[in-house]
């Protein structure tokens, strides 16, 4: 079985609870850390799906793997190799398939209550979660435009597009792939940020 790639773009945003699942489900993975230098594979091919984590940058900055990382994305949907992003790793998928990133009306820090869609393609997506109202954590200050083709599953009050799917793939700007620890972590690294809020 191939691995799951996940992509890590700064320290504190490792993978968390999504490779507990994967772990739980005998899926393997393997780490990819961007922060730490680590070169964006030329083909997803060798790959079973691609996970792109969070991180405080924007993907609008100009970075030099930001570019790789798109066009790797592009690679993976045109293989139909799944994709799954958490926040940046979203908004790095919405950019790669045609969407805008761009500052969100305020700044959502902390848990909030997102509301998800009821159509077939949400209760496909998200079980008994569809319909209904529920609480995630957040920590994001931009947010992705829908990409040509995606459809909405998940909104906020403060933020229209917290999760999206498009064919095999899945873009959250909400974080569900938080652990205990990280939580602790981001309080205490980005306390600033927390007490502007």
């Amino acid at each position: 079985m191939k691995p799951v790639a996940i992509f890590r773009h700064t320290p504190s945003e490792g993978s968390g609870y999504f490779a507990i699942f994967l772990e739980e489900h005998g899926i393997p993975w393997r780490l990819i850390a961007v922060d730490a230098g680590e070169a964006v594979p030329e083909s997803p091919e060798d790959y079973a799906g691609l996970c792109f984590m969070g991180g405080p940058m924007s993907v609008n900055d100009p970075l030099p793997w930001i570019d790789a990382t798109c066009q790797l994305i592009r690679q993976a949907d045109a293989a139909n190799i799944p994709l799954i992003g958490h926040c940046l790793g979203g908004q790095l998928i919405s950019k790669a398939l045609g969407g805008q990133i761009t500052r969100n009306p305020v700044k959502e820090i902390g848990w909030g209550t997102v509301y998800a869609e009821s159509d077939p393609l949400a209760q496909h997506w998200l079980g008994a979660f569809a319909g209904r109202a529920g609480t995630v954590f957040h920590w994001h200050g931009e947010t992705f435009s829908l990409p040509e083709g995606a459809s909405r599953l998940v909104s906020s009050p403060h933020c229209a597009n917290q999760m999206f799917a498009s064919g095999p793939h899945l873009a959250m700007q909400c974080h569900v792939e938080m652990t205990p620890e990280m939580i602790t972590t981001w309080s205490t690294q980005w306390a600033d940020e927390v007490a502007m809020v």
